[in-house]
């Protein structure tokens, strides 16, 4: 698939390791399959404890000169990785497509996506700033400065392979830290691509390190225990957010999570209705349903229940389903079969207690990885698809009759990342928005998603915010100077 490719550098079969590429490990290889048709793409090395350790002792040796850099040389050299980002746009899109599923089209939107941050955050390099404070008496001088705090340990999902990285290691080089970046090991082209880029672009060897491998336990196990790793960002499921907050613990690391997510979209009775059927199919079907803040429950206001539902199905039954190398397509495959057995269990469980099927509902003779989109009316809150993220191109509609029930509905969920909801009463909107339980809440939008707006959640969907002028600090530490024995005015 190397021949795809106009810069045919960029694919890699390797781990980048202080600045080198490390063909080869003591532990063999291991295979990365193309969702589409499970052909094997590439095979590579995997890394396990000792090269983990090589990368963060590499981390560790290139803190000290990074962090002396200006914050104006790092901003630079980050704008010249998003010169050559944008530049090689199409190459990227191309590994993303290959070893995730998505469709072409979204996967040059998801480089725009990633190239952003870097862009964003080599311009908030030169604004970590500290503060004075007036002094507790006469003759004191109270300093606060903004310091890198150390090595930073990444680990990122497969479904956002380029975005998830960059929003990860564009403010952590920008405020002067180093990175060693877990990819997930259904994606790793992308991120090693990343890397050569990164390299091109100035960044220093050690700075930012890639290991390979699907030996997941055990490289997070070394990154999560290791004593000069000072900061742990990871984007996946609440389930391993917990294992990982529970091994950092041992080392009182600095943490950020995003983690899963069951966003409720709301459609109240005084909305654009045709507007919220298109907010509805892009907050649920992009990248097939396998994003953390997808409309995982679509709660409808009861008098105009019926006429959402069927424009829904209208715009899903005409999505074009296919491999996403080939033109026109709009959903891809999922990544793997254990993802569509979950979609399989969740329908089928939604349907035996009571659920009502408008569309889809079943695999494709695409590939193994194909389920159809599919739409389920009458959806209640004893079904699994109401509380479990379900993950795939499943859109359930739940029926509400009230403002107050509708957002006793959207809480009911231990989760709290995105939510959504479509009305056309300005008081209405804040009054709601404001009682809803998430970190962000779309209204009328159904894409939510850039660099410059805080993204999170509160509850179990994870600590921390990533992107906009919030991002840097997550990889920053105060420290405060105390300076007496000044000669007062």
């Amino acid at each position: 698939m190397k021949h795809l490719l106009n810069d045919s550098s960029l694919w890699r079969e390797a781990a980048f390791i202080n600045g080198e590429w490390l063909s080869g490990t003591p532990h063999g290889r291991y295979a990365v399959r193309n969702p589409a048709d499970q052909s094997v793409l590439v095979e590579l090395p995997r890394c396990r404890e000792p090269e983990v350790e090589s990368a963060i002792q590499a981390a560790h040796e290139a803190f000290r000169a990074w962090r002396a850099t200006t914050a104006r040389h790092r901003g630079d050299v980050l704008r010249r990785w998003y010169d050559l980002i944008v530049a090689n746009k199409e190459d990227l899109a191309i590994l993303i497509t290959l070893e995730e599923g998505k469709p072409l089209a979204e996967a040059r939107g998801e480089i725009d996506y990633a190239a952003s941050f870097v862009r964003w955050f080599s311009e908030e390099a030169t604004r970590v700033r500290g503060d004075l404070i007036p002094g507790a008496r006469a003759g004191q001088r109270i300093v606060t400065l903004r310091e890198p705090i150390g090595v930073c340990a990444a680990i990122t999902p497969w479904n956002f392979p380029a975005a998830m990285i960059t929003r990860k290691a564009g403010p952590a080089l920008a405020a002067g830290c180093t990175m060693v970046v877990k990819p997930a090991s259904q994606t790793p082209l992308t991120a090693l691509a990343l890397a050569e880029l990164a390299q091109r672009a100035g960044v220093p060897a050690g700075a930012f390190s890639v290991v390979t491998g699907n030996d997941t336990r055990s490289i997070g196990g070394v990154l999560t225990s290791h004593p000069l790793v000072r900061k742990l960002t990871f984007t996946g499921s609440t389930e391993v957010g917990r294992v990982l907050l529970g091994q950092a613990a041992e080392t009182i690391k600095k943490c950020s999570m995003e983690l899963g997510g069951n966003a409720p979209f709301i459609v109240f009775d005084d909305a654009d209705l045709d507007a919220a059927a298109d907010g509805i199919v892009a907050a649920k079907f992009r990248n097939t349903g396998q994003a953390c803040i997808s409309a995982n429950r679509v709660l409808v206001q009861a008098n105009v229940y019926d006429d959402i539902a069927r424009r829904v199905v209208d715009r899903v039954a005409a999505l074009r389903i296919g491999n996403g190398l080939e033109p026109g397509v709009q959903v891809g495959p999922l990544v793997d079969a254990a993802a569509v057995g979950k979609v399989e269990e969740h329908v089928s469980d939604a349907l035996n207690k009571g659920a009502t099927l408008l569309h889809g509902g079943r695999r494709l003779p695409l590939g193994d990885g194909f389920y159809e989109p599919t739409v389920l009316a009458n959806v209640t809150p004893e079904m699994r698809i109401a509380h479990e993220e379900t993950f795939g191109p499943v859109a359930a509609l739940f029926r509400f009759e009230t403002d107050d029930e509708a957002v006793a509905m959207a809480n009911d969920t231990e989760y709290g990342l995105a939510a959504y909801l479509y009305s056309r009463d300005a008081e209405r909107i804040w009054r709601n928005a404001e009682g809803i339980e998430a970190g962000m809440v779309g209204i009328n939008c159904g894409l939510i998603s850039n660099e410059v707006a805080p993204f999170g959640g509160v509850k179990q969907s994870g600590l921390g915010r990533e992107g906009s002028h919030l991002g840097i600090d997550e990889f920053t530490e105060v420290k405060y100077l105390c300076w007496d024995g000044l000669a007062s005015p």
